[in-house]
């Protein structure tokens, strides 16, 4: 990890190390170290994710990205950055408990470094829950970094108080049991709903299975550390107005996080959003049903002249440059309202829209 006192100034170490067709490199920041792994052609526009608390991109995205037809759009158009939380990479090691634990503004912060590392001047964003709220401040503080939000379960107020006392169970979990199996219990209804968590009648399902396998990996010093700066987060509502990109918003509608999805749609600009609940799911829609992403992600990249590449032959290496998306490709039927379990509220009409 990068000495608490470094300079601000973006120092890289580049690991030659490729995992899954990925490349990962390991950025020092002037807030500790962070792993990146690169996807696809750095030509192409650049979007990066960030995953929700003890997760990162293969037990967060790796659902939405082994969905053929959401792959064939997102990697047509785009070079993935998959940006984990300091500590939540594969093969992590324990973070020095006398590192100072970073805030909120300090993970939003960080990215603009590693943005800066390589060279990229703005960027698509696709966060979950916690994560959609890390790329949301980024976005706040940074406009003019930010080319668009794809939120997945988002917050942008403090916790509430049902998530305080959550938090703070599974902070006690951390500090005297480590990745103990009624943690992971937390962890899991935090993600997913409960026709995949499984019953006493019901077994849990094999994504919930896999989860957990991939939670046993996590040091629990450093779950403990990101959770602690998520659950001292401040309300970031009011510096939503701020925000001129276009945001697109899913939330499953058995998600913790589902009132505060709806709150954070109802505080943005009407002209630059929208929000598509998905019925049976869980907060991590990505995993749980990433198909119910695909028609809103299509109809919203159309709006930055991307297609799947099936369809246009327009050139996915041109800077992406907002355009308007026509109210008709907005309506409820053009994004999945008749398709189920997909539930779709519109809040606006995006940018141009009459």
């Amino acid at each position: 990890m990068a000495d608490s006192n470094s300079s601000t100034d973006s120092v890289s170490i580049d690991v030659e190390t490729i995992y899954l067709g990925g490349k990962e490199h390991i950025v020092r920041t002037g807030c500790g170290s962070v792993s990146v792994i690169v996807y696809g052609d750095q030509e192409k526009p650049p979007l990066i994710t960030y995953p929700d608390l003890a997760l990162n991109h293969m037990s967060c995205f790796q659902g939405l990205f082994f969905c053929p037809e959401a792959a064939s759009l997102l990697l047509h158009n785009f070079c993935i950055y998959h940006i984990s939380p300091p500590g939540h990479e594969l093969g992590a090691a324990a973070i020095c408990p006398e590192e100072p634990v970073p805030s909120v503004d300090d993970l939003a912060d960080q990215i603009v470094e590693v943005l800066n590392y390589f060279g990229l001047r703005s960027v698509m964003c696709m966060g979950v829950t916690a994560g959609a709220y890390i790329l949301t401040l980024f976005a706040i503080k940074h406009r003019e970094r930010v080319l668009g939000l794809i939120l997945v379960s988002p917050v942008c107020r403090a916790p509430s108080w049902s998530e305080w006392f959550y938090n703070k169970v599974m902070s006690n979990l951390l500090y005297f049991y480590g990745m103990c199996g009624l943690l992971k219990d937390f962890l899991l209804y935090r993600y997913f709903s409960k026709e995949v968590r499984g019953s006493a009648e019901v077994p849990e399902s094999d994504i919930a299975q896999a989860c957990r396998k991939l939670l046993d990996e996590r040091q629990s010093i450093n779950i403990l550390r990101f959770l602690q700066a998520i659950g001292r987060r401040p309300d970031i509502t009011q510096g939503l107005k701020k925000l001129q990109c276009r945001t697109l918003i899913f939330v499953g509608d058995s998600s913790p996080f589902h009132s505060e999805a709806l709150h954070m749609t109802a505080k943005l600009d009407r002209r630059f959003s929208a929000l598509v609940e998905v019925q049976e799911c869980g907060s991590m829609v990505t995993e749980e049903q990433p198909h119910a992403m695909l028609i809103p992600m299509e109809y919203f990249l159309m709006g930055y002249g991307l297609y799947r590449p099936n369809q246009f032959s327009g050139s996915p290496r041109s800077p992406l440059s907002p355009s308007c998306i026509a109210p008709e490709l907005l309506s409820p039927e053009s994004m999945g309202l008749k398709l189920k379990p997909i539930k779709t509220r519109i809040e606006s009409k995006l940018p141009g829209a009459q």
